[in-house]
């Protein structure tokens, strides 16, 4: 019983406590008189944004495959390693492949001997030209099996497609690579962007080449944005568009990251008050306005922060005379002069 009891006994208070007071209370007692500085609270414009959650993502980044199936017989790098375009990530074991080659190599060379043996009678009239075509094609035949044997033989060697560094590895040596199944991932740090899913609400605000502010917890202040990609269709199950930001190159910025797009949807005005006017105590946010040259506690619901200046949603109304230093010594009712 005793929590409906305090919720009914806190109604009852909180509605008196932003009332003005009777400037010469019979009860209150003897306070001696305090020195304050006094501002007028003022009803300000300011931009109102909405924040939309995005992901920090390299702008170049590649899964490596293998191309044929096979087991890894090499993997010279590890994660967080830099790598160069054309160095060697992986290997698979290539015995299979180099006997196939063997093979087609020895084949090339007895279809081009039979080839040149055929077109030098054929040119001495001693063969027919069935017998010319048939060496002809059987010499372009291992022509491309030799070709098709070379192109495999370049798929046991894996390289990296661009300069970056590797951020996963699916794979090691010995493990068995199979078309489909991802061994290594790479990126390139130099060149971040945002990936963000904008509700369809505020899309149509988003312009290409605008430069929006974007906020990472890990990166002190708020980074520069700019606007690359933006889907023209909305995923059909979220009702979202795709956005695509470049960023700026930063300290702490890392692919992988959290963060958030501040989108401008409009103007709105509210009434501000210096933040040293709000004095906390307990749970409750509190200020004092000057009434008859007396301090009269006001309880208070404070919004955002903005530079050095703070919302206020409820509690006091712009125009009226704020205690902005010296209030966390006030009491109600408390007689001031202001400085």
């Amino acid at each position: 019983m005793k929590a409906p009891f305090a919720l009914a006994l806190a109604t009852l208070l909180l509605p008196g406590c932003s009332r003005t007071p009777d400037p010469h209370p019979a009860s209150q007692p003897d306070l001696a008189k305090a020195q304050v500085q006094v501002q007028t609270a003022e009803n300000k414009q300011r931009p109102t944004t909405e924040e939309v959650p995005g992901t920090v993502q390299a702008k170049l980044r590649a899964t490596l495959e293998a191309k044929l199936s096979g087991r890894i017989d090499k993997m010279p790098v590890l994660l967080g390693q830099p790598v160069k375009a054309g160095q060697l990530v992986a290997r698979l074991d290539a015995a299979e492949i180099k006997a196939r080659m063997e093979q087609a190599e020895a084949g090339l060379q007895q279809a081009e001997r039979d080839w040149k043996r055929t077109a030098a009678l054929f040119d001495q009239q001693a063969a027919t030209r069935s017998d010319y075509d048939a060496a002809d094609a059987r010499y372009r035949g291992a022509k491309a099996a030799m070709a098709e044997a070379q192109a495999m033989m370049g798929y046991v060697e894996i390289r990296a497609p661009f300069d970056g560094m590797v951020t996963k590895k699916w794979a090691d040596v010995g493990d068995l690579a199979v078309p489909g199944k991802p061994l290594i991932g790479i990126e390139d740090p130099s060149m971040l962007q945002l990936e963000a899913d904008v509700p369809e609400s505020i899309a149509s605000r988003i312009q290409p080449s605008a430069r929006l502010p974007v906020q990472v917890d890990s990166v002190k202040g708020e980074l520069a944005g700019t606007v690359m990609e933006i889907a023209p269709t909305a995923d059909p199950t979220s009702r979202t568009f795709r956005v695509k930001l470049d960023l700026p190159q930063a300290a702490g910025l890392r692919s992988g990251q959290f963060a958030r797009l501040i989108v401008s949807v409009g103007d709105s005005n509210s009434v501000r008050v210096p933040a040293s006017a709000v004095v906390v105590r307990g749970q409750l946010e509190i200020l004092f306005v000057v009434t008859n040259q007396r301090a009269q506690l006001h309880l208070v619901k404070t919004g955002r922060t903005i530079g050095d200046e703070v919302e206020i949603l409820a509690g006091v109304n712009a125009g009226e005379p704020v205690v902005v230093r010296g209030a966390a010594l006030l009491a109600d009712g408390q007689p001031v002069e202001a400085r």
